[in-house]
Formats: structure tokens, C-alpha cells, sequence
């Protein structure tokens, strides 16, 4: 079973069977995936739940992967979402085109599942390199991934496995907005069915948890949207 803390990839393909072999590569290699078929779903599926990258076919129906890569550039909230495009096309003018959209990696068909996850893995490390840490800090905040320790500044904080996950969630995303949905999907799966006042209840023991003894408050409540991990909460 894979861990709902695990980086989300979407994998946008229109090729059924490729879309399944890419899914068991990338789920054994320690990934969540998501799909979508065409350029218009990859759209909707980005808005709805920020993957961590997407690896993008270049040649797809609706919208095609260049376009789709220019959109997400174009706007602020996708525009750093790291991106790895998908194609057939092996001539220099058409990588350069690639990257020149704005994808950060190019990857030519066919090619073996070892050398796309060896190249998810490297984008990752430069776009989000908490991802590969062993620690995460932010503010007056240490994680030790390793140890499963939190301190806050020099004092330890006792945190049960929910919350320790919340806080990994918003060390990894410091001060990113992250609506309560976002937060069910990141933290407890999407596959999992818990209501989001659920979200609300874990955000108050965090709370409690690193608050204690009349500390700042790092967790910014926003109303109508979400929370966020601030140093100006």
C-alpha cells in the first residue's frame, strides 16, 4: 500500500496500455497516480488536485501536451508544477520546443520504466528537494523523517501519526493555501472516505501540539479556502 504522503504524479496518455504500464512502474517505484486521457481532463484533474508532476504526453486529443503545458505555465498557481514531456517526436527543434513551453524534462517513445522513474525522481529532487530530504524545516519547525521527530526550536513535540503526516503535508508545501480537500486527498487518500470537518479536528490538535506553552501560531487559518503553514499566521 502506498502512503497518502507519497508524491502524486499525473500521468496524462491516451494510450490505455501505456497509461497501465506507467501506473505499476510508478506505483512499485513508491508514487500515488493519477490519469487522464486528453489534454482537457489533464486541465480539470490539475485544478481539482495539484499533483507534485506530470508527465505529459505530447500528441493527445482535445488539447495537445504543448498547449496544455503553456496553459499550466501561464498561470500562477501550476506554473512551478514540474513537468516531463512524453513523445515520439526524436528531432532536436521538437525537444527545444518542448522545453522552450516550459516542460523541465523530455523523454522520447519508447522507453523503459527504470529510465522514466530514474528521471521523475531527479526532476523532483531540483523542483521540491524536501521530497528526497531526510529533513524538513520551516520557521522554528524540524522534522526528522528518519527518526520520526518534530521539535520546535529545542523542544520535542509529541504529535500521534495523523498529525504527524498533516505537518509533513505543509512542511513540504510552506505557505502554499491547502483547501480542506486538498488536505483529505494529500494526507488520507483519495481513496479514503472522511468528511472534511475530520480535517478541522487534526488542524486543532497540530495546533495544540506546537502551540503549547503560548508559542506563535504557524498554521494560518483562511477563510473560505483553507489552511497554510506561515510564518505569520
Amino acid at each position: 500500500m502506498i502512503a497518502s504522503d507519497q508524491p502524486l504524479l499525473l500521468v496524462v496518455e491516451d494510450e490505455i496500455s501505456l497509461v497501465t504500464m506507467l501506473r505499476y512502474n510508478l506505483e512499485n517505484a513508491g508514487f500515488r497516480v493519477a490519469e487522464a486521457l486528453d489534454g482537457e481532463e489533464a486541465l480539470i484533474s490539475v485544478e481539482e488536485c495539484k499533483p507534485d508532476l506530470i508527465i505529459l504526453d505530447w500528441m493527445l486529443p482535445q488539447v495537445s501536451g504543448i498547449e496544455v503545458c503553456r496553459r499550466l505555465r501561464r498561470q500562477p498557481g501550476t506554473k512551478d508544477i514540474p513537468i516531463i514531456m512524453v513523445t515520439a517526436r526524436v528531432e532536436e527543434q521538437d525537444q527545444v520546443r518542448g522545453l522552450d513551453t516550459g516542460a523541465d524534462d523530455y523523454i522520447t517513445k519508447p522507453f523503459s520504466p527504470i529510465e522514466l522513474v530514474a528521471r521523475v525522481r531527479a526532476v523532483l529532487r531540483r523542483a521540491r528537494p524536501s521530497l528526497s530530504a531526510d529533513m524538513l524545516e520551516f520557521a522554528d519547525i524540524t522534522m526528522d523523517l528518519i527518526s520520526h521527530r518534530v521539535k520546535r526550536g529545542d523542544r520535542a513535540i509529541r504529535l500521534g501519526p495523523t498529525e504527524f503526516r498533516l505537518l509533513r503535508h505543509f512542511l513540504e508545501r510552506p505557505t502554499r493555501v491547502l483547501s480542506r480537500e486538498q488536505l483529505l486527498d494529500g494526507v488520507w487518500g483519495q481513496d479514503v472516505y472522511v468528511e472534511s470537518r475530520t480535517v478541522d479536528v487534526h488542524i486543532r490538535r497540530l495546533r495544540q501540539a506546537l502551540n503549547a506553552g503560548d508559542l506563535p501560531d504557524r498554521i494560518r487559518t483562511v477563510r473560505s479556502s483553507g489552511y497554510a503553514l506561515d510564518d505569520q499566521a
